[in-house]
């Protein structure tokens, strides 16, 4: 399925915002960066350098910007920097907001891109989902319940008993294969900027482009305004988003920062075109009624409305897959109405034995670590037949016990049965101490 490209804009009209805007934000950047080459700073604003000339010809002719030197190939190659009476017209736009990055992407824009970049209905084959899930040990039950869950991009809620995965089977999904999507820098609405790409939650796919020989290449390459797509957006891998019993209602709203009076998007609207989990559901500071009331009608409608200080509203897609991940009962989470609310739901059973063996002989078979082929059999029928429970977390958690003990009494690199005693007795609590 191939991406869908934002088109570059080839006029300011095209960029949906108002000369204005444009004007102030190349002042503050000028601002910030002191003096700069015409190229660099369209690169800076993510415009093609013929939109910007303009501005900086009438910059000049009004006095608020001097050309400091040039490489003579026109304005693309000199050296532009604001006079006095420039950074005091600067200043003033900082006291508005100290935004200085990418151009926004007005609203509307984004909407409609937010909407083209949708999953097609059944995208997702089963190949692509044993795929995603190839290093773990999951049965065909399991990924039989996950698949129409993804494929639908509806809310999904998985619980079970801790320690069997929920988190890191959600968590599988960021390795299915999909289409790339595009995230913007900023978007504008209302007059106020909301930052949407953010470093830490969006993964670039296009590598940066390489080191040039020279300066003049350099600014070859800007004349010819070569662009794939609008600059002001970042060509990345589908987002997944984990919030957990941090989450509060006031995260799930813009958050605005009271020094560069800009505001940043809330973990659902970073996430759109991909996944958002809330973990630990039922651990957060509020009661799980108020964190789903809040999802109500971006779930059934497609659409969020988040609220800016002066009061306005801004109306946002919602085009994120909402998965649910929790340790409580379902019932202690609300009532058969509430849940309703969630249209997949799948109870992640303990593994059986055979499960429970399997994903035990491939976390040693990763760490190359080796033992005798019945040993397994005779850890599991010491510790599990009577009493303890299974769990998918404890053949990693046991292992990496067993490994710190041979590293520290020297053994040999390999799995014997009193390492694993040693090790199944250091990983878990004994539940009767009390009788000691």
């Amino acid at each position: 399925m191939p991406s869908v490209c934002p088109p570059v804009p080839d006029n300011i009209a095209a960029t949906g915002l108002a000369e204005a805007m444009v004007e102030q934000i190349l002042l503050k950047r000028l601002y910030f960066e002191g003096e700069t080459v015409g190229r660099d700073l369209a690169t800076l604003l993510g415009l093609q350098f013929s939109l910007i000339e303009p501005f900086l010809d009438n910059l000049k002719r009004t006095q608020h910007v001097m050309v400091k030197r040039s490489l003579g190939m026109g304005s693309v190659s000199s050296v532009f920097a604001l006079s006095e009476h420039g950074r005091q017209v600067a200043r003033d736009h900082l006291e508005t907001n100290q935004y200085a990055g990418q151009v926004p992407v007005p609203m509307d824009q984004y909407a409609k891109v937010v909407e083209t970049q949708r999953l097609e209905s059944n995208w997702l084959t089963g190949e692509m989902l044993r795929d995603a899930y190839r290093h773990m040990v999951v049965s065909d039950d399991i990924l039989s319940q996950i698949g129409p869950a993804v494929n639908s991009g509806r809310s999904f809620l998985i619980y079970g008993q801790p320690g069997n995965g929920k988190t890191y089977l959600a968590e599988a999904l960021f390795n299915l294969q999909s289409a790339p999507i595009y995230i913007p820098y900023a978007v504008e609405c209302m007059g106020q900027i909301i930052q949407v790409f953010d470093p830490i939650y969006h993964q670039p796919v296009d590598p940066p482009p390489p080191a040039e020989p020279s300066a003049l290449l350099s600014l070859s390459a800007a004349v010819s305004e070569d662009l794939t797509h609008d600059p002001r957006w970042v060509k990345c891998k589908r987002p997944f988003i984990t919030s957990g019993g941090e989450l509060t209602l006031g995260m799930l709203d813009l958050s605005y920062n009271s020094t560069s009076k800009v505001y940043d998007a809330p973990f659902q609207m970073k996430a759109n075109n991909g996944i958002y989990l809330i973990d630990d559901f039922g651990r957060q500071k509020v009661a799980p009624t108020e964190v789903l009331n809040r999802w109500i009608v971006p779930m059934e409608r497609r659409i969020d409305y988040l609220s800016f200080l002066t009061g306005g509203k801004a109306r946002v897609p919602f085009e994120t897959f909402l998965i649910f991940s929790t340790n409580l009962n379902p019932d202690q989470l609300g009532d058969e109405a509430f849940l309703r609310r969630i249209q997949y739901k799948m109870f992640l059973r303990s593994p059986d034995e055979q499960e429970f063996a399997n994903i035990f002989a491939g976390f040693a078979a990763s760490k190359k670590l080796n033992h005798e082929p019945e040993l397994i059999e005779r850890y599991i029928a010491k510790h599990y037949r009577h009493g303890k429970k299974r769990r998918r977390c404890q053949p990693r958690d046991v292992i990496s016990h067993a490994l710190d003990i041979i590293a520290f009494e020297r053994r040999e690199y390999k799995l014997t049965d009193d390492v694993l005693d040693h090790a199944f007795e250091s990983t878990f609590l004994t539940v009767n101490h009390l009788e000691d």
